[in-house]
């Protein structure tokens, strides 16, 4: 006799349900839920909302509105937030970092009698870019490194992905297509995992950054802002706001 599993049928979201929801996450996060998106939030939600023991997205949002820690709308975004990455995404913008970027940049730094070099990976989702941009700087500064006060800070809206992007730890599969000079900075952990190094680790900065914040509140600006795959969430005018705010935090050049 077999069992069959039990068919759960998918909740429905009135159009005024689905605007009580997308202002919240357009008003705080900028992330503009089209029309398109609403089976999106349907299948991302239905369960959460479920498991919370609300019938109807009405009674979801009426927690939304009655929460006031903020913890509700940190956990909505973590569920219809995506984050799909991995090493070496869209090579050729590392290629251009290494090759262009950093060699004009540190020259610069040079020439003011400094060697404090600072980059932002915002939008860092669960740390895969921010590791790909330390890997290039180690490479490209190699023993002088040390010498030089180049960290870097990595901040997402999403504290799911920042946990994992803490721990560092990746699928045999993430990191088995890296190039060769880049499995040095790897341990394997278990037959399936790999971490990464210490070395690496100590180099990079996690934090919970809203890019939709009134001020940006950094002590000092940046040489390199690497913002990808993010501002095709927001809307225009979002976008525009945005670059605003980028080329504030940007040295001039």
């Amino acid at each position: 006799m077999t069992t069959q599993t039990p068919i759960i049928s998918l909740m429905t979201i009135s159009e005024k349900e689905f605007s009580q929801i997308r202002s919240p996450v357009y008003e705080r996060f900028g992330i503009n839920l089209t029309e398109a998106k609403k089976s999106l939030v349907v299948g991302r939600l239905q369960k959460t909302i479920r498991s919370m023991g609300f019938d109807t997205f009405r009674q979801y949002y009426d927690y939304l509105v009655a929460d006031t820690t903020g913890q509700a709308l940190d956990n909505l975004i973590n569920r219809i937030s995506t984050n799909h990455t991995f090493f070496y995404r869209e090579s050729t913008h590392f290629d251009l970092f290494r090759d262009r970027a950093l060699p004009e940049v540190t020259a610069r730094v040079r020439r003011s009698n400094s060697r404090d070099l600072r980059v932002w990976c915002a939008g860092c989702s669960s740390g895969e870019e921010a590791y790909t941009l330390m890997i290039e700087m180690k490479e490209f500064f190699g023993k002088e490194y040390s010498l030089w006060d180049a960290g870097l800070l990595a901040t997402d809206i999403s504290t799911r992905v920042l946990e994992k992007a803490i721990q560092g730890i990746y699928a045999e599969e993430n990191v088995r297509n890296l190039p060769v000079y880049a499995k040095k900075y790897f341990t394997k952990t278990a037959p399936d995992r790999y971490a990464v190094t210490k070395e690496l680790k100590t180099e990079i900065t996690f934090r919970r950054f809203n890019l939709m914040s009134e001020v940006f509140p950094f002590k000092k600006l940046f040489h390199v802002i690497f913002c990808r795959n993010v501002m095709i969430y927001f809307d225009q005018a979002t976008r525009t706001e945005l670059l605003r705010k980028f080329h504030g935090c940007l040295i001039p050049g």
